[in-house]
């Protein structure tokens, strides 16, 4: 209710700044015969009630009382604009005559009059009472009322000592000061004497008689409030989408293979469909539910005789439909993310950064197995898991992570969660800036005998299986880094592992692998990416076991280019070549080409 008061209080100087605005074209409003009383009537008190609903005459911070407050979309009457002349190359508007005046005056008038009025700001002005007194002011007026209402009601208005208005003339900023300041001091005046004007009473009347129905509602706005907050805190529902990715593979290899003997493999055309289901209960959660079927054969070792050769998104199970992926994965706080896998953990597909952000991807990264990320991640152990991060600030964040292998959830010997094969990761990466990401990685890994996969068939024979099949242990370390800087992204790692034999005392290798790679991003179009991979497979450098060496290197070359046809639609036609295939230059180079088609929904 004290809202509604003080909204009226604040419009009365407001009607007087309008006012003043308006009269100033009386007179000229009067040589427009067109110009009707009813009309001028009308637009007065259109003018006065949108002034007093809309308009407060409170001023901003960077406003001061000489500057004028300009209502906004006011009506304005239709006048004849009087012509100009050029004066000290100023262009002033002709003065209007005021009512009854039928003279012309010359030109040498108008200049004094021009001066005359220039200096009207230094005049007193005088407090009138009723509009009769200003001389030049009549009921014909179309702004006649507004002024009598700001005379008569309010007593907040002033003419000339010559008992003149002179409505037909600019504002100037002294008479705005003088008018604004008669106004307020008026309403200070009603307020502390409890004098109560026509307005104020009826206001109070108002107030009065719809005082029930304001009490209700204003209960039923608390009441809005209320729900309104609690929709605001309570407003997700649980939600399920469905993300897909179907690829349509065409592949084959080129050169001898290893061991001797033709290259036997054909051109064949694979696919792969994975189906996400991600529900979300809090907003802020996620649950996965991957179906998956496929028929891309794996270019192996037994097809070209070195796992080198494989791609990255090859895998075969005849295209019947199982969960490759299940996990949850929910925030703790602001900073702590955990993700907990029941089957189908790979660090690469957990919150885990593998710091390779344009190849790590099988769908529109690098098209061969190891280009994609440090071989590090792949720990043969795909099973249960759980990973976390902790974000310690915008630039620092520190992983940990176990996976154990498949028979993570068979309770028989050698399986179980914490007898079978597992592997431990520990991580901090660093984020400078935006575009620079470094990363360390140490990785602790175990395989019981006959199920030894040291890199996850992305190096050589010996690098897989140092020691023959024996349980092993690995202690893994790799650094990654990644710089991005407008259109080029350059990348790499570094890996290696330390291997030991569980069951023969002093049995070790070392184990090696490098890369480093170059996308140009958005090339001949948005979405388009050209890859390059230069790099080294996992090498053994050394062991205890003679004969399980690599004496040679092996160089792995890639480049591809993916190109977006539709945002849902990508072509990728890739090639890549290992030299001196399982680090023995008597092998001749093996090339391995395919063009890759991925559509997304």
């Amino acid at each position: 209710m004290s809202n509604l008061f003080w909204k009226a209080l604040k419009a009365s100087p407001v009607l007087l700044v309008a006012s003043l605005f308006v009269a100033s074209g009386t007179s000229a409003a009067e040589s427009n015969s067109h110009l009707t009383t009813t009309g001028l009537s009308t637009a007065t008190m259109n003018l006065e009630a949108e002034l007093t609903d809309s308009i407060s005459p409170t001023l901003n911070d960077d406003q001061t009382l000489s500057e004028p407050i300009r209502a906004k979309d006011t009506p304005q009457p239709a006048v004849t604009v009087s012509p100009t002349f050029e004066l000290a190359d100023s262009t002033f508007p002709e003065p209007v005559p005021a009512a009854g005046d039928t003279s012309v005056k010359s030109n040498q008038e108008l200049l004094q009059q021009i001066q005359r009025y220039g200096n009207e700001g230094n005049e007193y002005l005088d407090q009138v009472t009723s509009v009769g007194q200003l001389r030049d002011v009549s009921p014909g007026d179309w702004a006649y009322e507004a002024l009598r209402s700001l005379v008569e009601r309010y007593g907040c208005i002033a003419g000339y000592p010559d008992g003149t208005y002179r409505g037909n003339r600019a504002l100037t900023r002294y008479e705005f000061a003088a008018g604004l300041n008669a106004c307020l001091q008026q309403i200070e005046r009603l307020i502390d004497d409890g004098t109560d004007g026509r307005d104020l009473e009826t206001l109070r009347r108002l107030i009065q008689e719809f005082e029930a129905e304001l009490a209700t509602l204003g209960a039923r706005v608390d009441n809005l409030e209320g729900r309104v907050a609690f929709l605001e805190d309570n407003q997700f529902s649980t939600t399920t989408k469905l993300r897909g990715e179907v690829i349509f593979a065409l592949a084959d290899t080129f050169g001898d293979r290893i061991g001797g003997g033709d290259n036997d493999t054909n051109v064949i055309l694979g696919d792969r469909v994975r189906l996400n289901f991600e529900t979300s209960f809090t907003g802020r959660d996620r649950l996965r539910t991957r179906l998956e079927a496929a028929n891309i054969a794996s270019f192996n070792r037994g097809l070209t005789g070195t796992n080198m050769t494989r791609l990255s998104f090859d895998g075969d199970n005849d295209n019947d439909v199982e969960i490759d992926e299940l996990w949850y994965r929910f925030p703790i706080g602001e900073k702590f993310l955990v993700q907990i896998d029941a089957t189908g953990a790979e660090y690469q597909d957990t919150i885990i950064d593998v710091v390779n952000p344009y190849f790590d991807s099988s769908g529109s990264g690098s098209i061969s197995r190891f280009g994609r990320f440090n071989p590090i991640y792949r720990s043969e152990t795909d099973g249960p898991g759980i990973t976390a991060t902790f974000n310690v600030s915008d630039a620092l964040s520190v992983s940990a992570g176990y996976i154990v292998d498949g028979g993570g959830s068979d309770p028989a010997e050698k399986n179980g969660l914490f007898d079978g094969n597992y592997s431990a990761l520990g991580q901090v990466v660093f984020n400078p800036t935006e575009n620079i990401s470094l990363a360390a990685t140490y990785l602790h890994s175990f395989y019981n005998g006959g199920q030894v996969n040291v890199t996850n068939s992305t190096g050589s024979v010996f690098a897989s299986d140092p020691f023959e099949g024996l349980a092993t242990s690995v202690d893994s370390y790799g650094l990654q880094a990644n710089v991005t800087f407008g259109r080029f992204s350059v990348g790499g790692w570094a890996g290696y592992q330390e291997a030991e034999a569980e069951a023969t005392e002093g049995f070790d290798a070392n184990i090696w692998n490098w890369a480093v790679n170059l996308a140009l991003l958005d090339l001949g179009g948005e979405g388009n990416k050209l890859g390059v991979v230069f790099g080294m497979p996992p090498k053994v450098t050394d062991n205890d076991i003679a004969g399980r060496e690599n004496n040679d290197t092996s160089y792995h070359l890639e480049a591809f280019y993916r190109y977006e046809l539709t945002d849902n639609i990508a072509i990728t036609p890739g090639a890549f070549v290992i030299f001196n295939p399982e680090h023995n230059d008597a092998n001749d180079e093996i090339w391995v080409g395919t063009i890759r088609t991925t559509f997304t929904f």
